[in-house]
């Protein structure tokens, strides 16, 4: 396995992490963290970062994506469709990236090809943060429009509009997508997915900078403060604390391998740690290992080689369809209700710059079902149109 971390200072650290062999006398298993390498390819600071099995994808206030092969150990190129700060980077399955970023779009990318499929107009002020149901097929999104939305990726459009009194900061879906969470400050709203609604709310003493859940109904929780606590979502009671870190905890990542459940948390302290997690939540985890970066840290991420790809990926993106006022009239959060069609419309990509730079620049829209004539005769068309334009320019 490998601890990947970004920085303010652009630079992405990767150490891979190996068992150490056990002393006499010791209980626990301590692991070891090796620097395997430091890439700085950003030109500003790094806000997000996703893995898979094979990449790893890094968003950064520069408005690009970059692409690491973490098999090959090569740069892969990176994105650039976005025009503003990427403040959110999600993985579903090996096929398919998620993009958010302050230009208020949401790109559906195929992470086999890296073209952009869908691009939409997601809110109308900055993407603050997303989150994928397990099954691929609903995504939810926060920004500071204040607003909460659910997409329907089958589709490739908006499902569901709530208005909150305030701007969400993060947005998660629960292991079985049965609930999920709202952070607003140090307020986390835990939502029935069958219901759409407020179950509770878990007050945290801090503002919260991250969140992951460790079960369905167990959720961690760091802020802006050295301690990570533990909530129960059901009882909303908090289950333990623990000093983490001696500066506050900026990002937090979650993980099983056999016999161990592994929680890894960064802070601004500069320091990665690995927790080995109990199996009663209510005793604090015990340290695994640590590594000193001498940065201060940004996001996180753990890179597994073997890392299971099961619902590999989500239904292939289409365009919006109409929505019958039947539909309408549904306001659970699994159906097609309050379709915004003035924001439908602005869906479309933004063709200023799309694609992959080093790799790959081809784009297309909606369904990835083309035919092959088809695609020639756009491909000709497509030709004649930039021999206009450049006739024109010169």
């Amino acid at each position: 396995m490998e601890l990947i971390a970004g920085c303010y200072e652009q630079v992405l650290f990767g150490f891979v992490v190996r068992p150490k062999s056990k002393a006499s006398g010791d209980h626990e298993q301590k692991w070891t963290p090796v620097a395997d390498f430091t890439h700085h390819a950003h030109t500003a600071s790094l806000s997000a970062v996703a893995v898979n099995s094979r990449f790893v994808v890094t968003g950064s206030k520069d408005e690009t994506i970059h692409i690491y092969d973490m098999k090959k150990k090569i740069d892969h190129g990176s994105l650039v469709h976005h025009n503003g700060t990427i403040t959110c980077l999600k993985f579903h399955g090996n096929r398919h990236l998620i993009s958010g970023a302050e230009d208020g779009l949401i790109c559906v990318w195929d992470a086999k090809k890296w073209e952009c499929l869908k691009s939409i107009k997601a809110h109308r002020g900055h993407v603050t943060f997303l989150s994928v149901h397990p099954s691929g097929k609903l995504a939810l999104s926060v920004g500071t429009d204040k607003t909460l939305r659910t997409w329907n990726l089958v589709e490739g459009r908006s499902a569901f509009i709530k208005n909150i009194k305030q701007n969400a900061h993060i947005v998660e879906w629960s292991p079985r997508g049965e609930k999920y969470v709202v952070v607003i400050l140090n307020k986390i709203d835990v939502y029935q997915l069958d219901t759409a609604s407020v179950s509770g709310t878990i007050t945290n003493e801090k503002r919260v900078s991250s969140v992951t859940f460790l079960s369905e109904s167990v959720l961690a929780v760091a802020g802006d403060e050295e301690v990570v606590r533990f909530f129960d979502t059901d009882s909303l009671m908090s289950l333990c604390e623990f000093k983490a870190h001696e500066n506050r905890v900026k990002d937090m990542f979650s993980f099983e391998i056999p016999e161990h459940h592994v929680l890894a948390t960064a802070s601004s302290d500069g320091f990665i740690k690995m927790w080995k997690l109990k199996q009663d939540k209510k005793v604090p985890p015990s340290l695994l290992c640590e590594v000193n970066t001498d940065a201060r840290l940004t996001c996180l991420g753990v890179w597994l080689e073997r890392m299971i790809d099961a619902k590999e990926s989500c239904p292939p993106v289409a365009e919006p369809s109409p929505v019958s006022k039947e539909e309408q009239s549904k306001s659970n959060i699994q159906e097609s209700g309050n379709t915004v069609l003035e924001e439908e419309r602005q869906s479309k990509p933004n063709t200023k710059k799309c694609g992959v730079t080093g790799v790959s620049n081809k784009t297309t829209k909606g369904s990835s079902q083309v035919s092959t004539k088809k695609r020639k005769m756009l491909e000709m068309l497509e030709k004649k149109r930039k021999k206009k334009k450049i006739g024109v320019m010169l």
